[in-house]
């Protein structure tokens, strides 16, 4: 029987007062909090398994309540994401209840979050992204990003950039989104790294690959936290490791 096997861990980080990234696994949420370690789960492969990262806007309103808001969405759906057009229309139904959830509350006027996730199946994977977090597949030798980053390219002379061109609620008035989704088959050994940009901002590719390729799943996690940690940890830092195995 080929099962998925997910490691997941969510850090406020080094400089934020509190953490506004939010996690689902599945059924299992994690919204606004952190974890202490890497934090392991196991299911069979069948019914789909929906495993994302949502990174509520910094420098606005709640965050961390857009964040919770959707993936909670997303873990009430993710049995029902069949297919790509079920993946897009979830995606819109979290941008909707964003906006909607703002409404008439100045405290939260504005406040969106980025997701980025995989959806397993028996035989295929769906990934799907809006804004700037990321998925990677983490081949042997080989980190390939395969979501689409929603910003505008880097100024000259430096690596990565804070602005976002699309994300799941985040303005004054409702905006529709177009979702980046791709399927791809899905092999026993594969293995597909989800993040947030506190992970990616101060820590390249070439480092995740390499802690990816000498490491297993919970070691490889913890390595890869304490890298975004051991550049200063700027912003708050959540990632988990998808593997398929049998």
């Amino acid at each position: 029987m080929r099962y998925t096997a997910v490691t997941a861990l969510s850090h406020p980080g080094l400089l934020r007062d509190h953490n506004e990234d939010s996690l689902v696994v599945g059924p299992w949420t994690l919204c606004g909090t952190e974890t202490e370690s890497p934090q392991s789960l196991v299911f069979a492969l069948g019914t789909p398994l929906v495993v994302a990262v949502a990174d509520g806007l910094g420098g606005q309103p709640a965050g961390e309540v857009a964040s919770s808001l959707v993936v909670r969405r997303l873990a009430a759906l993710g049995p029902s994401l069949t297919d790509e057009a079920a993946v897009r229309a979830a995606l819109d139904t979290c941008n909707r209840e964003v906006y909607t959830a703002a409404e008439g509350r100045p405290e939260l006027t504005t406040m969106g979050t980025t997701i980025a996730g995989a959806v397993m199946l028996e035989e295929s994977l769906l990934t799907f992204n809006v804004g700037d977090s990321k998925v990677y597949e983490a081949a042997p030798g080989r980190l390939r990003q395969v979501s689409v980053d929603d910003s505008p390219p880097p100024a000259p002379g430096r690596r990565t950039t804070s602005a976002v061109t699309q994300t799941l609620g985040g303005g004054y008035a409702f905006s529709a989104v177009t979702p980046h989704v791709a399927v791809s088959p899905l092999a026993t050994g594969d293995r597909f790294l989800v993040c947030s940009d506190g992970l990616t901002d101060p820590v390249p590719d070439d480092e995740l690959e390499v802690l990816l390729r000498d490491h297993g799943d919970g070691r490889a996690v913890f390595e890869l936290w304490k890298a975004a940690m051991d550049a200063g940890g700027p912003d708050n830092i959540t990632l988990a490791l998808i593997r398929i195995g049998e």
